[in-house]
């Protein structure tokens, strides 16, 4: 991506892209984003998403600035910024409503979805769009970022409190991740079905459960470790060091959680850092 930034050339290349196709720019801008925040620079990663942003609103073109927008919504869901997420999110309906772009106005109603849910606001509400927007991308035919998308489903009901709804919506979501081999989140879905596996009401001794959530975020490191990940693993460690915790194995917690969080140079203000530090305080 970023020899494609070194090599674009607005004036020679963005003349030859139709209204219908997307610009190399700001496809190699939006790309970089997502690599660079998953490698673990959330700072360059915003930076380079707001290239993207004030080129495809120089080139004003419809479909390139839904594509653009619609990559913002992810990467403000990745770095858990709420509001940001529903603001951006509604930036796109309005615009694929108004351009008639199905598949981004179905992303679009999916985050705003998501957003109101994870604020407390219109819980029903929020998971009714979410499910709807999902249906809509199936409609189109694309399968991209489903796995990521039902993810989002599987949160939301977590946080509503209908954990075997979230489990059965991950377990989907793994079959989706299998079946197109779309693995960029999938540190992510193990990660959660362990944190809704501890919330759940599975039957057996509690010793039993914690086990297999621990067994799942330690997958979720170890494939977050194997695909340079940073910012994933750092959530899988946050969550198996509030397991370990709540175990009394507070000194293996504290180690584990300093060793990933110490790695980190930038970023400090994203929501995922800020609980870092906050649990490292705690076990401090």
């Amino acid at each position: 991506m970023e020899q494609g930034i070194a090599l674009y050339d607005p004036q020679e290349d963005s003349p030859l892209v139709s209204a219908v196709t997307q610009d190399p720019g700001v496809s190699c801008l939006s790309v970089a984003a997502f690599a660079l925040w998953h490698l673990g620079y959330p700072d360059q990663a915003r930076k380079r998403s707001h290239e993207a942003l004030t080129l495809a609103r120089e080139l004003a073109r419809p479909y390139g600035l839904a594509f653009t927008l619609s990559n913002i919504v992810m990467l403000h869901q990745f770095c858990r910024e709420v509001q940001a997420v529903q603001e951006q999110a509604e930036a796109v309906i309005a615009l694929c409503t108004e351009q008639g772009f199905a598949l981004f106005l179905a992303w679009g109603s999916m985050y705003r979805g998501w957003a109101l849910v994870v604020q407390g606001q219109q819980r029903e509400e929020g998971i009714m769009q979410m499910r709807q927007g999902l249906a809509a991308v199936r409609a189109t035919g694309a399968e991209l970022f489903r796995p990521f998308h039902l993810s989002l489903l599987a949160e939301t009901y977590g946080d509503s409190g209908q954990i075997e709804e979230g489990l059965a919506v991950l377990a989907e979501a793994l079959d989706a991740m299998n079946k197109t081999g779309e693995h960029f989140w999938e540190a992510e879905l193990h990660r959660l079905k362990g944190t809704l596996t501890l919330q759940s009401k599975v039957q057996g001794p509690k010793s039993k459960v914690e086990k297999e959530a621990e067994e799942c975020f330690l997958k979720a490191i170890e494939i977050a470790r194997r695909q340079s990940a940073k910012s994933l693993e750092l959530r899988a460690v946050i969550s198996l060091s509030r397991l370990w915790k709540s175990q009394d194995k507070k000194e293996e917690a504290r180690q584990l959680l300093a060793e990933i969080y110490g790695w980190f140079t930038e970023g400090f203000d994203t929501a995922d850092l800020k609980e870092a530090k906050a649990l490292l305080d705690e076990l401090a």
